[in-house]
């Protein structure tokens, strides 16, 4: 974990954005719960984590960053929300079975992973999803292919849930309209 936490937390030492949440999560905020748990996996400075938070839902935060998380816990006390953020390595350490009601990923990748996401959604429990797509109309995201999803494969990766919510815009159409380079999902447990 030593090579892969020291590359993002150069990267999060030197990234002065504004944090906010994902398009998925900002746009589809009407389908949260009003209360119950929410992760924020591979939470970053952790935009969605505050976002959530404010929303009233208990709010769990891991990154392999440890200086993304000092950063989000410095922005979750001066806006004073109760977040748990934590570095946590979800490769080795995936969520246990039925453990949130919500759960939030926004680019991040790792296509092993997801039966052990769908697993730990409690029954009913949603799932926002936002990441890189191989048809972008630029160099926006990651280059490595095992970081960026086919055409439908989010659909694929969480076959076994209810769709509520999918955009793919692919090449199609006017490239300056639409949500480009990037798909995102908007699941329910069964």
């Amino acid at each position: 974990m030593d090579a892969l936490q020291n590359k993002w937390d150069t990267i999060y030492r030197n990234k002065s954005s504004k944090l906010t949440a994902s398009f998925v999560l900002a746009n589809y905020s009407y389908l949260l719960p009003t209360e119950g748990i929410a992760l924020d996996l591979a939470c970053g400075q952790g935009g969605n984590a505050l976002f959530l938070a404010q929303a009233g839902l208990e709010v769990q935060a891991w990154d392999v960053s440890s200086v993304a998380i000092k950063q989000l816990k410095k922005h979750a006390k001066l806006k004073n929300l109760d977040i748990h953020a934590c570095v946590h390595d979800v490769i080795s350490s995936p969520p246990l079975p039925e453990s949130f009601d919500v759960l939030v990923v926004s680019f991040f990748l790792d296509r092993a992973l997801c039966a052990q996401l769908y697993s730990a959604l409690k029954p009913g429990g949603m799932l926002f999803y936002q990441t890189y797509c191989q048809q972008k109309t630029s160099e926006q995201g990651p280059k490595n292919p095992d970081y960026l999803l086919a055409d439908n494969e989010l659909l694929e990766l969480f076959s076994q849930m209810k769709v509520r919510i999918y955009q793919q815009d692919a090449l199609l159409g006017d490239h300056n309209k639409g949500l480009r380079n990037q798909a995102i999902l908007v699941a329910e447990k069964r």
